[in-house]
């Protein structure tokens, strides 16, 4: 069952540090470009993924085309991607060994997410973390 609880969604943020952000955006009247931002000002290390911009650097960060190619651990795959891409992204997001999967607002996908809690993963649909930190008002990370 995907995370729903304010506690649920608080432990998941708190404990995270490093958020693979897939669908990154350079430009910036993109949201995930700007999410982006809000993530590492909170205190995230925030790594891009789009294989569009593979190469490039957004943020500050070296932009990968996959999660295969990342050799940190990823404690949360943040999907910028329709619905209907869902599901390759958090067969990736098992096979690294990511902690949690989460998908921005307006992206379900039911299938997934049962594959995903199936091989141990958190998961959070239909919200966006930029929009939870100060919801819940949590602080910044410590660095």
């Amino acid at each position: 069952m995907p995370l729903t609880e304010d506690a649920d969604i608080r432990a998941l943020l708190d404990g995270a540090r490093t958020i693979a952000l897939v669908g990154a955006s350079d430009r910036p009247d993109r949201p995930s470009h700007r999410v982006m931002a809000t993530l590492q000002r909170h205190g995230y290390r925030v790594i891009p993924v789009n294989p569009q911009i593979t190469g490039e650097h957004v943020h500050g960060e070296f932009v990968f085309r996959d999660l295969d190619q990342l050799g940190d651990p990823i404690d949360i795959v943040d999907i910028f991607r329709r619905s209907d891409a869902v599901g390759p992204i958090v067969d990736q997001a098992i096979a690294i060994g990511a902690k949690a999967v989460w998908m921005q607002l307006g992206v379900v996908d039911d299938a997934a997410a049962a594959r995903a809690e199936a091989a141990g993963l958190q998961v959070v649909m239909d919200r966006c973390p930029a929009i939870e930190i100060p919801r819940l008002g949590l602080a910044p990370i410590a660095t």
